[in-house]
């Protein structure tokens, strides 16, 4: 089978061929890899590892063409996000910190106008990276972020969460403007990926560890019918699924979910508890999950017999479909050594 075919059984509860692999690397891990192992830059650490499945972004950003750093304070980069964010950074480094957002107050919503889904700098690099992996047959997927998380980009985290409390109407207006365009550059991501024959993936944070960052009751009011119409529009549009990514522990949306026509879930954080063996008992072929491994305390330990009895099982499961193994990432805690032992057992137990 190519990567696609195996991935997508594996997506409709088909026995693959072996247990699809997905998972996402830190550059440090990367440049650790090279190091330790003596690999050029010119090979793709994908490829090594035969990683069968790839979510090419496009510029999804609200505001594209405003890009740009507009000063630079010693080791700190001040910048403008594409979110409508102002930010700080430090050279070289992956996260930052807000300073500034587009929607301060609520009166600023209705003046709130998103550049246009189909300019076609959005897809320059995406296109380049859809072709390269369709090329080596992987899965490839295309990907939106969520109303929830990119609500939080432009109006700051914590007043969303508060507005989601405090002004129910106000938040579901902004809600609905948000996926409103998340889904016009996923159907244009679609079509100029022409992915339509395996799908979206929605990016969603809305889980911390132990419960998610909001209430059922408010997931219910506010997101499900939000979700209910972005996924049957990209469904009616083509797409073959629709997958969401949401970090942290969900377990009381997922019903929800299910409702809302969502098809598989990643990343499955073991950390969050989010068991994999649980819910694939629990909901059947409802659900199709892409991760499960731990990548929090079990893979960072380096315990060889710790990692095969949290790894074999998660195999065994995935044998009839439903499953394409991973992690939410690997980072530079957890060693070279230690990830090729893992990778050994997918290889050996995952056919």
């Amino acid at each position: 089978m190519t990567s696609k075919e195996r991935v997508m059984k594996a997506l409709d509860f088909e026995s693959p061929d072996r247990i699809p692999r997905f998972d996402n690397f830190w550059g440090e891990f990367v440049e650790n890899w090279r190091k330790e192992k003596g690999v050029s830059q010119e090979v793709d650490i994908r490829d090594y590892y035969g990683i069968d499945l790839s979510v090419p972004v496009a510029d999804e950003t609200f505001f594209p063409s405003t890009k740009g750093v507009i000063e630079k304070k010693g080791n700190y980069l001040i910048s403008k996000d594409g979110w409508g964010r102002t930010v700080k950074t430090r050279e070289g480094s992956y996260f930052s910190q807000t300073i500034d957002t587009v929607l301060k107050t609520r009166n600023d919503l209705d003046n709130l106008e998103f550049e246009p889904a189909d300019l076609d700098i959005r897809y320059e690099h995406f296109l380049e990276r859809v072709k390269r992996d369709k090329q080596k047959k992987r899965a490839v997927f295309c990907k939106i972020g969520g109303p929830f998380h990119r609500c939080s980009f432009i109006r700051g985290e914590a007043k969303f969460l508060m507005d989601l409390v405090s002004d129910k109407s106000f938040a579901k207006a902004l809600v609905e403007k948000v996926a409103t365009n998340r889904v016009s550059i996923g159907l244009e991501s679609l079509r100029r990926g022409n992915l339509y024959d395996t799908g979206v993936w929605i990016y969603d944070d809305m889980g911390a560890n132990e419960a998610p960052m909001f209430s059922p009751k408010i997931f219910e009011e506010i997101f499900l019918p939000v979700y209910i119409s972005m996924v049957s529009t990209l469904k009616e549009a083509g797409a073959r699924k629709v997958i969401l990514h949401c970090d942290g522990n969900i377990v009381p949306f997922l019903d929800m979910v299910i409702e809302a026509g969502i098809d598989g879930l990643n990343p499955v954080e073991p950390k969050a508890e989010m068991n994999i063996l649980e819910l694939m008992k629990k909901y059947g072929d409802k659900l199709s999950y892409i991760g499960g491994v731990d990548n929090a305390s079990v893979l960072p330990s380096g315990d060889k017999e710790k990692i095969k009895r949290h790894i074999l099982p998660i195999l065994e499961a995935g044998r009839e479909g439903g499953i394409v193994i991973g992690t939410h990432s690997i980072g530079p805690d957890i060693s070279v050594e230690t990830y090729d032992f893992y990778h050994s057992l997918v290889r050996k137990y995952g056919n």
